[in-house]
């Protein structure tokens, strides 16, 4: 009877300290590439973040398959060449199984030419210019028929047909208002001047003068990064919304509240697929995670759902496929739906792209948008418009590439 218990005893020890030194299971390591540093940093770092808080949320619930998720970050310093050094670092030294990062096209192009070259995955939050799909890289950005194309189709009907056209000069804003100048030309509306701003440039000065110049109903604006905020504050200086109304295409929630632009903003528009104001009960959850992580007074922009919700994608995916490899992943991934923040996103099974519902966002006194208009259901992307060809589209971009001296900026 003793040796009875005995062996009770020690059969239940041992299984308490199986349980108490049940060895960890092995991290997976992901990559996070954003611009912390550069004119893109005020616009990239609060997107790092949002990917943080879902691998935090990620490893709070068990991880991937019982693995915990390790972040490795890089900063891409706002330049192309060394967004794609950092990229090759993370897939051949830091053997991360997955990048989240990029913002702007010019980074994300060279990006693309590493991941593919190693077979990886990229996912990209960002809206942009379209004319592009690549078998290693998911889109939840929007592609143009998703923002822009219903973005100039409202404009035209609301604001007023004489468009001038201002950007940063690089791809995404050269394409885009070459897409702009094709469909304001088909609605019967006239573009009266384009300017292009090197990225971090402050000098508004000419831009202000073709203003002046002659009558404009609205100005479309893709401008990116920290000139943003000498836009605005030269604009607000001559012009408000009643007079000149301004339809943005990379300016969110954040950008107006870290460059203070929320005087300059106030009634002036911009055309996205998730807004803060969204009211759900997803949204409501996401916002509270996102203020206990980083703090009551932070606010959340397209981008940065857009960043949080790749992340979890990709962790279902992974699940999906019982691996976290680039190839599991891709197979699985073109499957996948989510109630997100901003509503049911889905990837295309051909593209992957993301069905995205439209917004149309007035922004208001305190740096958050009033939500004027929106599609009634989530659309297919196109990455390639209808109005133009494959072959206009590649020879448009490859010749600005050719242009500056095979760079995705201008020199």
């Amino acid at each position: 009877m003793r040796y009875a218990i005995s062996l009770s005893i020690i059969i239940g020890v041992a299984l308490l300290y199986g349980l108490l030194h049940k060895p960890q299971a092995a991290p997976v390591y992901v990559g996070v590439l954003h611009s912390l540093s550069g004119t893109m940093a005020s616009s990239e770092r609060p997107v790092m973040e949002a990917t943080l808080l879902a691998i935090e949320q990620i490893n709070a619930a068990g991880g991937v398959m019982g693995h915990p998720l390790v972040a490795v970050v890089e900063d891409g310093a706002s330049d192309p060449q060394v967004f794609a050094d950092k990229a090759e670092t993370l897939i051949t030294q830091k053997h991360v199984d997955v990048i989240f990062g990029c913002w702007t096209s010019a980074c994300r192009k060279r990006v693309k030419t590493v991941v593919e070259s190693h077979r990886h995955i990229l996912f990209y939050p960002l809206q942009y210019e379209g004319m592009e799909a690549s078998r290693n890289i998911v889109y939840t950005g929007a592609t143009p028929n998703q923002q822009i194309i219903p973005a100039v189709s409202w404009s035209l009907a609301h604001l007023g047909k004489r468009v001038y056209l201002v950007g940063s000069d690089y791809i995404f804003p050269r394409v885009a208002n070459w897409l702009i100048r094709q469909q304001v030309q088909l609605l019967g509306g006239t573009i009266v001047g384009e300017r292009y701003i090197p990225l971090g440039s402050k000098e508004m000065q000419a831009v202000m003068d073709d203003l002046q110049r002659e009558p404009v109903d609205v100005v479309m604006n893709t401008i990116n990064g920290s000139s943003l905020q000498a836009f605005f504050q030269h604009y607000a200086s001559q012009w408000d919304a009643a007079r000149l109304p301004v339809m943005s295409f990379s300016l969110g929630e954040n950008e107006i509240k870290h460059m203070d632009l929320q005087a300059a903003m106030r009634d002036n528009y911009a055309a996205w697929n998730y807004f803060q104001s969204i009211d759900s009960t997803e949204n409501t959850q996401f916002i509270q995670a996102f203020h206990h992580r980083y703090g009551a007074d932070r606010v959340i922009s397209d981008p940065m759902e857009a960043a949080w919700n790749s992340v979890h994608l990709w962790a279902d995916a992974a699940e999906a496929a019982q691996t976290c490899k680039p190839d599991g992943v891709l197979a699985t991934i073109r499957h996948r739906s989510r109630l997100a923040p901003e509503g049911i996103v889905s990837i295309d099974h051909n593209s992957l792209h993301s069905w995205k519902t439209v917004r149309i966002g007035q922004a208001n006194a305190t740096g958050q948008f009033h939500i004027v208009w929106q599609s009634t259901h989530p659309i297919q992307p196109a990455p390639f418009p209808l109005f133009v060809s494959k072959q206009q589209a590649r020879d448009y971009i490859q010749g600005w590439y050719e242009r500056w001296d095979k760079h995705w900026v201008a020199p």
